[in-house]
């Protein structure tokens, strides 16, 4: 797939927007493939035991989806230069309504000499910001 036009990028630009629900299964289904069965993924009891608020994503899942919508829009996950975050504020997962996470992506920085992008990240569970600092250097030259 083509990469995206650098010269018609602009710093303030949306590139994409997308909604994750998450529900306990999502979590159930993560811990199988990424061999993370810590039960404060997936028991209130043990949750509420170590002083969470409930059951939490694991963060490793809400930063590999948050980088999906500019991979998507990179057309190529190659283009991904390097990507950061800060862990801010735990997503808790609901058992019955989960829990619906916003990312919105937006160009923070262009490097002309280089053609890398820098894109930057909201990721919200509602009102809270759950990634700080959520940063993904993309190459488009």
């Amino acid at each position: 797939m083509a990469a995206p036009d650098f010269a018609s990028l602009a710093v303030g630009d949306v590139v994409a927007e997308r909604e994750f629900p998450l529900t306990r299964d999502s979590l159930v289904r993560y811990a199988g493939a990424s061999g993370d069965f810590n039960p404060i993924h997936y028991r209130d009891d043990v949750a509420a035991s170590v002083g969470l608020p409930g059951v939490l994503a694991h963060g490793m899942l809400t930063m590999g989806f948050a980088v999906q919508p500019v991979v998507d829009w990179a057309g190529d996950p190659g283009r991904v230069a390097d990507y950061q975050v800060r862990f801010t504020r735990p997503v808790v997962v609901d058992p019955v309504d989960g829990a619906l996470v916003t990312v919105s992506a937006k160009v923070g920085q262009l490097d002309e000499q280089a053609t890398v992008a820098r894109i930057d990240l909201t990721v919200k569970l509602g009102d809270d910001t759950v990634l700080g600092k959520a940063q993904v250097r993309v190459a488009l030259g």
